[in-house]
């Protein structure tokens, strides 16, 4: 009887503990602007920071801007006039967008860099995953593959790159070709799909196939555009392995196209990480409170937080997908969310 006393009152307790959790009054309203909901990465980063901000006391929420520069500036001018308690936004365009993040941060109201580093101006914080090491890492996969080719780092690969008014492919490409520059025998033909559009992709793979009929291996810089690219080679009568394929950001479509045997290895970026890691310092960055460099557990990854010229700056590493690995749990391609509640930094 004792035993069932004591757990009806700790189920009691629990339920009060709950309700004046559930009745906490919101810490504030923060707007997430995102680019684009076009691809896997950007619909999963809305869901992700939505959960995690939540779970610190947040409300958040969020404007697509439809890849369109003009439309994200006017959405900055609309948002500041609401005096939220932050902004975080991944910027359509890093250059065009920075009189925006002035115009907030003169009103008060902290600016979130997410995803895409915008350095040409002071922001509250920014969290990014290491795009110039995802590159690094595509750079060593590529050779591996290449090495199983050939039996040396030669061959011709094509390189399709998102959009170039976007920092977080040309930090890929950046990373990739100084890491590849030690293979001369390797050609690399870098070509970009504007405005992120698969099938801008798979018109670039498409033409090149028939320019470049050699060509050993393609590396997509995400992974929408991969899928754009195996259907390019389906219509040019390729299977499966005909030609050795790369991609990068670790969407489902992408670890579904591993599991095909389309795809050699996808590099993730660390999308939840990167979501928690804005949560974790949000009740730092709407205070306006220091934020210390060094490492920190972001999801059972270790990141760092730099203090930059632009401000503070968490980097995230990423890792590679492959055939071996694809079905862990913890990539975000697998779509299961950490089950652990975000606690914010002290």
């Amino acid at each position: 009887m004792k035993r069932l006393l004591a757990a009806l009152l700790g189920l009691l307790m629990l339920s009060f503990a709950t309700q004046a959790s559930a009745a906490a009054p919101s810490k504030g309203t923060v707007y997430y602007l995102v680019p684009t909901l076009l691809d896997e990465f950007q619909t999963g980063s809305v869901s992700a920071l939505g959960l995690f901000l939540g779970q610190v006391g947040y409300d958040m929420k969020t404007l697509n801007a439809d890849n369109k520069t003009e439309l994200q500036q006017s959405q900055m001018n609309d948002v500041i006039a609401l005096k939220p308690a932050a902004i975080i936004l991944a910027a359509v365009d890093f250059n065009a967008l920075k009189p925006s993040i002035e115009s907030a941060r003169a009103a008060g109201i902290p600016v979130v860099e997410f995803d895409r580093q915008i350095t040409s101006t002071p922001s509250d914080f920014t969290s990014v995953a290491g795009t110039v090491e995802i590159g690094h890492i595509a750079a060593e996969h590529a050779q591996k593959l290449l090495t199983g080719k050939y039996g040396t780092v030669k061959g011709k690969i094509l390189q399709v790159l998102g959009d170039p008014g976007d920092p977080y492919t040309l930090d890929i490409q950046k990373g990739f070709e100084e890491k590849m520059k030690a293979f001369p025998s390797v050609t690399i033909i870098s070509l970009p799909a504007l405005q992120w559009e698969a099938s801008a992709a798979g018109t670039i793979v498409s033409d090149q196939m028939l320019a470049n009929p050699d060509i050993d291996l393609i590396f997509l810089h995400a992974a929408h555009l991969s899928v754009a690219a195996v259907a390019s080679l389906e219509a040019a009568g390729k299977k499966p392995g005909d030609v050795m394929l790369m991609s990068s950001n670790g969407a489902p479509v992408g670890l579904d196209l591993i599991r095909k045997g389309w795809l050699n290895t996808e590099v993730e970026q660390p999308l939840y990480a990167q979501a928690a890691a804005v949560a974790m310092f949000m009740d730092k960055i709407v205070g306006k409170q220091a934020i210390k460099a060094g490492e920190y557990d972001v999801v059972g990854l270790k990141s760092v937080v730099t203090i930059e010229a632009w401000g503070p700056n968490i980097k995230i590493p990423g890792s590679a997908i492959t055939k071996e690995n694809v079905d862990n749990p913890a990539f975000w391609g697998n779509q299961k969310p950490p089950t652990a509640a975000i606690k914010s930094v002290e």
